[in-house]
């Protein structure tokens, strides 16, 4: 199976199974296009009406193609489906990340926020050390000979507890070499609550940021408000802007939010440029139907549209020697993720579990307060392996909807919990959200093509 598409100055052909992505003159493209539907002459026949080039050089085309196809460059199949399952029974029972709830609660109360204002439909709480320090331990117990091992901590807002992030941090530095382990943290925060105690720690021992700014002034301060409704962006940036220099601009995320007020979220991806930010992430909105910040089916074609201006703003900035980081658009043509990731995507449910601040264990933090998607805790283990068998069992050839797809190997069926609150199902398939990750595989693909034939 092939993609092409045409996007910038580039006819771009994707072999979906082999990986190979080649960008070919219109007449290699539309030989191409040709190729599997019709034979040799029919095809020669087809592109002398055409293209202006000589007998020679279209047959001479013709057979460059037949050769990438030879060589498993071109129409490729796709031998992956029968072992996926296999590929991921691997693994079974290994887990190499936690993402720790550390508060339940939060200092902002964002209209969008998928976790109602941090509480996740449940009461305000926070995390003990105990509590928290169990949970380092049933992740080394269970992470098997895996040395490096990920704890994300989340909230609501983790800065409410920050004093149990710091011991928590400390123990698992503690026991490290004892139990052979390389624990690795990230941090997400709003900024409130950022200080020069916090900045110098997160420096210290925080793998990565994830700072939480929507853009514009206007944009961000008409959901991210405090709970007396005042916007939080004069309060934050001053803050970030200072953590970030202290960390050499390396190592963190500007992370925004796009909804139906902004489909024009270039305009903030600029603001946060001009603030001096480089590492940047825009997501489009996870909310309920019918929420005002929902993104319409008016939206599409404005935020199609900007991923393909972001794409070309990125190339001009290269040009200009002051290059910018998009989270989205990061992919490696030449290695890239292994052909296990590609098809068992995020590993929510199995290797990656989200815990709660009284202990217990949910796939990721988008199902937290679900109880139907409880999975046990962290001192009994997982108590309920059909629950973590729905997730075990779903990778992107358990999804119907994603055989025929060509980003299927990109997006590994993409996010389960966007897939359940769509469709009712985790193998359910987000329509709105493939075309968007479509559509940013495309200009990310480009993107990445144009660095490679500058280098």
């Amino acid at each position: 199976m092939i993609h092409q598409y045409k996007l910038g100055q580039y006819n771009i052909v994707l072999d979906v199974a082999s990986g190979a992505v080649h960008a070919v003159d219109p007449m290699a493209y539309d030989i191409i296009a040709l190729f599997e539907e019709k034979d040799r002459d029919e095809v020669l026949c087809e592109i002398a009406g055409k293209h202006t080039a000589s007998k020679e050089d279209i047959a001479a085309c013709y057979d460059q193609v037949a050769a990438l196809k030879a060589s498993g460059q071109l129409f490729a199949p796709d031998t992956f489906a029968e072992s996926a399952g296999v590929l991921k029974e691997k693994t079974a029972g290994v887990v190499k990340a936690l993402c720790l709830h550390i508060a339940h609660t939060c200092n902002l109360n964002c209209a969008y926020c998928f976790a109602s204002q941090g509480k996740y439909n449940g009461e305000r709480s926070v995390m003990s050390y105990e509590v928290g320090k169990r949970a380092l331990d049933f992740l080394v117990e269970n992470s098997g000979t895996r040395r490096n091992l990920e704890v994300d901590f989340f909230g609501g807002e983790p800065l409410m507890n920050f004093d149990v992030v710091k011991k928590l941090v400390a123990y698992a530095r503690s026991i490290e070499k004892e139990k052979n382990k390389n624990f690795r943290f990230t941090l997400t925060t709003n900024g409130l609550l950022i200080d020069d105690d916090v900045i110098d720690f997160a420096n210290r021992e925080m793998s990565n940021v994830v700072l939480s700014l929507d853009g514009r002034k206007e944009i961000h301060d008409r959901y991210r408000v405090d709970y007396a409704g005042n916007g939080s962006w004069e309060r934050i940036v001053p803050k970030f802007r200072k953590l970030v220099e202290a960390r050499g601009g390396k190592n963190y995320y500007m992370r925004g939010t796009f909804t139906h007020e902004n489909p024009d979220f270039l305009e903030d991806i600029k603001t946060m440029l001009d603030l001096g930010f480089t590492e940047l992430s825009m997501e489009p909105v996870v909310c309920a139907a019918g929420d005002p910040a929902e993104l319409t089916k008016e939206d599409l074609p404005v935020v199609m549209d900007q991923y393909e201006k972001l794409a070309a703003l990125m190339l001009e900035r290269d040009k200009e020697g002051k290059p910018f980081t998009f989270y989205h658009y990061m992919i490696d043509l030449e290695g890239g993720p292994c052909i296990y990731k590609r098809i068992s995507g995020c590993g929510s449910g199995t290797e990656y579990m989200a815990v709660t601040p009284w202990g217990d264990l949910y796939p990721c933090h988008q199902f937290v307060g679900d109880e139907a998607f409880r999975l046990g805790d962290i001192w009994k283990g997982v108590t309920s392996p059909e629950t973590q068998k729905q997730f075990a069992d779903c990778n992107v050839y358990a999804r119907p909807d994603c055989r025929d797809c060509w980003a299927r190997l990109y997006c590994s069926g993409g996010c389960a919990a966007n897939a359940y609150h769509a469709t009712g199902s985790v193998r359910g398939v987000y329509r709105y959200g493939c075309e968007l990750f479509k559509k940013r595989m495309e200009c990310a693909i480009m993107v990445a093509v144009d660095r490679a034939l500058r280098e």
